[in-house]
Order: structure tokens, then C-alpha cells, then sequence
């Protein structure tokens, strides 16, 4: 069996290769299977009827990842219908942590420590250099009825995305 490996993310001025493309937009989301910070199992149906925005990222304990984070947060703030599902591999102990330290309340921290598969089947898995196994940055924007509206996958580890196209794809936009 062979991959397809389509993405590339730098790291560190060397290129680091994800697994593979991103969905496409237009396609019916992948499930995912993913834990909470109260230990718990998600799926896409916990957010039945929302919208959702993913961002995908290497650790909570990264500068731009940290402060992607929080700046979606920042962002969601007042928007009821938009779940903000902050995915990496770290603990859920640390996505708590982070939330409970800088005080959010519009972001949801989920991590794959516990179910494959999430990383393969939304093409950020790293499948090569210091980062292998964790996920590269990218945003997944999905409709209420989990169709993928949006997709970004960051050129570098140290970006941050591009908030205002995750929030115009579903046809909001966010406070400056």
C-alpha cells in the first residue's frame, strides 16, 4: 500500500511531509473520535447542528499555536452556533490547563492521545522530521451538516492562520 503525500509544512527551515491533502471542500467531513478535557470521547456528533471551526495544531505549548488559541477565542466571543474545536495531540490535562489559565470560554480543547486515525483522515498527520506523529497547522471550517467549507494548511509550524477566511466561510465575520 502506498501513501500519497501531498502537503508539506516548514519546521525549523527544514520541510516536514504530512500525510497527506487536506479534505477537500465540498466533501462530507471525516468523523473524528477525540477526547475532551474532562476525559471523555467526541465525535462530530457532539456539535449535531453547529458549525464548526477546527484548528489543528503541534501543541498548546507553542508560541503560535498558544496564541491561535486564544485568538480565535477572542474571536468567537458572542457567536452561539460556532463550536471552536482546538485539536492536538497534547493531554487533554494541558488543553485544560491553557483554558483555565488564560481564562477562555468560546474554545473547546480536544486531543487524539486516545483514537487513531484523525491525523490520517484530515492529512495533518507529520509523517517525517523532529515533529513525525504530530499534527501539522491547518484550519478545517465545516456547515452545520458537517461539510467542509474551508480548509487551510499553514506553510509553517510558527504561522498563524488566516482568522478572517475560517469566520467569512461561514459567513460571519470577526471583531478586528
Amino acid at each position: 500500500m502506498s501513501e500519497t503525500i501531498l502537503a508539506q509544512t516548514l519546521f525549523e527551515r527544514g520541510d516536514t511531509r504530512t500525510f497527506g491533502p487536506l479534505p477537500t471542500v465540498g466533501s462530507k467531513a471525516p468523523d473524528i473520535m477525540l477526547v475532551n478535557t474532562k476525559l471523555q470521547n467526541v465525535s462530530l456528533a457532539n456539535w449535531t447542528g453547529q458549525r464548526k471551526i477546527m484548528n489543528i495544531f503541534v501543541s498548546i505549548d507553542t508560541s503560535a499555536c498558544a496564541n491561535s488559541v486564544i485568538e480565535f477565542n477572542r474571536r468567537a466571543e458572542g457567536i452561539e452556533d460556532v463550536a471552536m474545536l482546538m485539536v492536538s495531540y497534547d493531554l487533554p490535562f494541558a488543553h485544560a490547563r491553557f483554558i483555565e489559565e488564560h481564562e477562555l470560554e468560546n474554545v473547546t480543547g480536544l486531543s487524539a492521545i486516545r483514537h487513531g486515525g484523525f491525523g490520517e483522515n484530515y492529512g495533518v498527520q507529520i509523517i517525517s522530521g523532529p515533529l513525525a506523529g504530530m499534527f501539522a497547522r491547518a484550519v478545517v471550517v465545516l456547515d452545520e451538516n458537517n461539510t467542509i467549507v474551508h480548509t487551510e494548511q499553514l506553510e509553517s509550524i510558527s504561522s498563524e492562520p488566516d482568522y478572517e477566511a475560517a469566520f467569512r466561510a461561514l459567513g460571519l465575520t470577526s471583531d478586528e
